[in-house]
């Protein structure tokens, strides 16, 4: 299959709001471990903006990891049907009334998703104002969801103009409303710059706002960079690439019995794997994400986030990934599960996707650009026993700047269906985790020697002073 990138529901394996809400989640999580050094993010203050498609998920994710989030929001139709589902707790129209909720909340502790009708170009100089005069800094992180892969046809809406004059305005004249853009990314990188001199922490979020502020002339350049490499990093650089470096990435499956009881039974025997491997013992950075991942899927049930396919996602290393699955195969042989399951994953994922403004930017080896990784897993995964493979392009930055490939693996219950998971779902992470763990990255490549796993779940330990590469591709050798 050879196809445009939206290769998530075109592999039977569409779940909804869960990825976006999930990798959320564990995004702002580790932000907060990252950049604040807490595990605990009770108090602490999330700004962001977008609030239609998938980054609407920011406000169910705030809620999640217990943090204050305010995120802004153009369209008001959005902006209330988010309030309607119950993602959003509460929202305004005042930006008075927003700060000093926001300053309240934060006093008290409170978990809060508030959502501004407004433009988050104003909510940003805003907090300015606010640091500059009272010497307080309400906000410890942020980012942007908006689409700005697409900033000039209403992925971005310009702070000069409100929503519908901006949107009369695009289609009159696309030139003077491309300038506006312009300069309001330029004005909201400004107010960043300024927060970001305290102790606040900005990401990219993979949607292009970096990438377009540069063609705008803000002021996000690093010295000494790259031509992918901004100011701010890109959070999949900074944050999420420790975790895929792992081998930790989107992996999903779907009853295909459309049973909600069957679901319920893998959501059991998912965390009862995860928690059995942390009992036998793993390295701590292991351990602490299949801990996140136990408290997603009892936070995911809990928030009712099924929509349509009886469907989970979690992110799991390659360990937990090949157990699992074996763990549900045995489950629909003996009964326990109506019908077979469907295995795929993001291609949001440690390897099977080459994007040089999201998941391969800045890798180290300087192979950003490159193609090789999403094709050697649309290959390997083939010949290892997947029961359909996809190639694309395009998919959730734009049609040209990124390959991906992409698997679905149908278990029913036979011997046959145990060994291709183990076979192929080793492959499909290994690919991945052996080109970070080569691309540089030090403590990556430590803790893959420590926890790569074989095929038959033995723990490979290769001595740091004599490990070369060929003794590594040994190692990840399905």
């Amino acid at each position: 299959m050879v196809r445009y990138g939206q290769m998530t529901a075109g592999s039977y394996c569409y779940i909804g709001p869960q990825g976006i809400v999930h990798g959320t989640v564990l995004t702002v999580l580790n932000a907060g471990r990252r950049y604040l050094g807490v595990k605990d993010l009770t108090g602490k203050v999330f700004v962001t903006s977008g609030l239609g498609g998938m980054s609407g998920a920011q406000a169910k994710a705030a809620v999640i990891v217990g943090c204050i989030g305010v995120i802004a929001e153009v369209d008001k139709a959005a902006l209330m049907k988010r309030h309607e589902q119950g993602w959003l707790m509460e929202v305004t129209d005042s930006l008075d009334h927003c700060i000093e909720r926001l300053r309240e909340a934060r006093k008290r502790k409170e978990v809060l998703s508030l959502g501004y009708h407004g433009n988050v170009v104003d909510l940003w100089e805003r907090l300015v104002h606010e640091l500059d005069t009272t010497g307080e800094l309400l906000v410890d992180l942020g980012s942007d969801q908006t689409s700005c892969h697409n900033p000039f046809n209403g992925g971005y809406y310009p702070v000069q103009l409100g929503f519908a004059e901006a949107q009369s305005l695009m289609a009159s004249d696309p030139a003077a409303f491309k300038g506006l853009v312009q300069e309001s990314l330029r004005r909201q990188v400004s107010a960043i710059n300024r927060l970001a001199k305290e102790n606040f922490f900005f990401w990219d979020y993979g949607n292009a706002f970096l990438l377009e502020a540069r063609r705008a002339g803000a002021d996000v350049e690093k010295k000494g960079a790259n031509k992918t490499e901004f100011r701010y990093p890109s959070y999949v650089q900074h944050i999420m690439g420790d975790i895929f470096s792992l081998g930790f990435g989107p992996f999903r499956w779907v009853c295909t019995s459309g049973d909600p009881q069957d679901l319920a039974v893998t959501d059991e025997l998912a965390t009862s794997v995860l928690e059995e491997a942390i009992a036998d013992g793993v390295n701590p950075a292991v351990k602490l994400q299949y801990m996140d991942n136990i408290r997603w899927i009892r936070e995911a049930t809990k928030h009712r986030l099924v929509v349509g396919s009886q469907a989970r996602i979690l992110y799991s290393d390659q360990k937990g990934r090949v157990a699992i699955a074996v763990a549900f195969n045995q489950a629909i042989a003996h009964g326990k599960i109506k019908a077979p399951v469907v295995l795929s994953r993001d291609h949001h994922d440690v390897s099977g996707t080459d994007s040089p403004f999201r998941e391969t930017s800045n890798i180290y080896d300087g192979s950003a650009f490159c193609a090789d990784m999403a094709v050697q897993n649309f290959v390997g995964d083939a010949f290892r026993g997947a029961t359909w493979v996809a190639l694309h392009n395009g998919g959730g930055v734009g049609w040209g700047e990124v390959i991906n490939g992409g698997f679905g693996l149908v278990l029913d219950g036979t011997q046959e269906a145990e060994q291709k998971a183990k076979m192929m779902l080793s492959w499909d992470v290994s690919n991945g985790v052996a080109r970070r763990c080569w691309s540089g990255n030090r403590k990556a490549y430590e803790i893959i020697c420590q926890t790569m796993q074989d095929n038959k779940g033995l723990v490979v330990t290769l001595p740091h002073e004599v490990a070369d590469e060929h003794m590594l591709q040994q190692a990840l050798r399905p």
